[in-house]
């Protein structure tokens, strides 16, 4: 009997069903570039002399990685993505002010229950996390899905992680996975489709799964997913009008590996330069920090903020350390600014920044210089990822992230 993917991906390539290990031809029902990785799919899209996009209204364009443009080089991006949108009528445009392409697409209606969504960037698979076949491609190959509407791929198997068990206070989705990815290595699942199940995925909300889905190509993953449940259709339906289909993984299929992860005694998590993988429970890391960095299509979300914003409430940040906030869409920016979040985070000491991916790539606002050392909620900490290839990035949950910042080293939040 079929998995979740295989049955996602037999849809989508008008099979009547498909195996782990066979090659197909999938239609794409939506396609994401940015303002980073959209250029060269641009440019390799004109050279292979295509006249015009296979569906303008299935790609989706967001402007999140070097917004507001922070040199020559990124601005020349920009107005070649502009003018790429104008030329083909391209219905899905989202420019500097609106956040996040992982973020922007779930938030918008883009994504539905067993969708083939593909994106030029490898975080796509945060999709999953409502029931999407989500995966990222090579912006080359985003050229080809711009003038044929459809790709080709081997269909994976899948590791599907059964997680049971209450997570204590203050431990998060984010350790979850960060314990997973320890658990399982960097090359763990590599081309596998990577299911959440169990009781605590049931428990968790729309934002805390798309943690798990995000950082499922941490371990190798070819995609994440969450099987669709009421949390899953509500989400969806408040956003989108698209038509969708559930699909569930047969338990008995022969593509299957259960892995059982057992979250009972789990304490906040800690990913240690210079991988994902390197994971240390918090009450084994003892470090101080130069820069505290809040947000991501990680734990940029509402949630996260409101993890924050509890407890640096009163408190302020520790001299010597500084605090970058973003939020990961002008959707969670607002709300933040109703709750009084902004607020919050100000008094602080923080920097409130506008929505986009910030340091995360080591390219655009707040990166770190030689020796600091930066605690971020992202999804990577290679060496360089943040700025400076002499820099050192720790992984953890928003409410680390904000214990930390008050006390300028590495903490548990109390």
């Amino acid at each position: 009997m079929p998995t979740m993917s295989e049955k996602i991906l037999a849809r989508a390539s008008g099979k009547e069903s498909v195996e782990a290990g066979d090659i197909i031809i999938a239609n794409i029902d939506i396609a994401m570039t940015h303002d980073l990785t959209g250029p060269l799919s641009v440019e390799s899209f004109e050279k292979i002399g295509a006249e015009k996009v296979w569906d303008s209204s299935k790609i989706v364009i967001p402007f999140d990685h070097q917004v507001p443009a922070d040199s020559i080089d990124s601005a020349n991006n920009h107005i070649l993505m502009r003018e790429f949108v104008k030329k083909h009528d391209i219905k899905h445009f989202y420019d500097v002010n609106a956040g996040v392409c992982h973020q922007i697409l779930p938030e918008k209606g883009h994504v539905v229950p067993g969708d083939v969504i593909v994106g030029a960037d490898s975080h796509t698979c945060t999709h999953g996390a409502l029931g999407a076949f989500a995966t990222g491609i090579g912006s080359t190959d985003m050229a080809m899905v711009f003038a044929e509407g459809n790709l080709w791929f081997k269909v994976p198997e899948t590791n599907r992680f059964n997680i049971t068990g209450e997570l204590k206070d203050n431990v998060y989705a984010k350790d979850v996975i960060l314990h997973i990815i320890g658990e399982m290595g960097a090359d763990g699942s590599t081309y596998k489709a990577c299911e959440f199940a169990g009781e605590t995925i049931s428990d968790m909300t729309v934002s805390d799964r798309m943690v798990l889905c995000n950082m499922a190509i941490e371990m190798g993953g070819k995609t994440g997913l969450v099987e669709p449940d009421e949390k899953t259709i509500n989400y969806v339906e408040k956003r989108s009008d698209k038509p969708y289909k559930v699909f569930k993984t047969d338990l008995d299929s022969s593509s299957l590996n259960i892995i059982d992860v057992d979250v009972n005694d789990l304490e906040p998590q800690i990913a240690c330069p210079h991988n994902v993988d390197n994971v240390k429970p918090i009450s084994e890391v003892d470090v101080e920090i130069d820069q505290v960095f809040l947000g991501s299509c990680t734990n940029g979300r509402i949630s996260d903020l409101r993890d924050a914003a509890k407890i640096l409430k009163g408190n302020k940040i520790a001299n010597g350390t500084r605090m970058l906030v973003i939020p990961a869409s002008k959707e969670v920016y607002s709300k933040a600014l109703d709750e009084g979040l902004i607020r919050i985070f100000v008094d602080a000491g923080a920097l409130v920044s506008a929505p986009c991916c910030g340091p995360c790539l080591g390219g655009h606002t707040g990166i770190i210089g030689p020796d600091e050392v930066s605690l971020s909620t992202s999804n990577r900490n290679f060496k360089g990822r943040q700025g400076s290839p002499d820099g050192k990035v720790y992984l953890s949950s928003a409410a680390v992230a904000a214990a930390s910042a008050i006390e300028g080293r590495i903490v548990a939040p109390e």
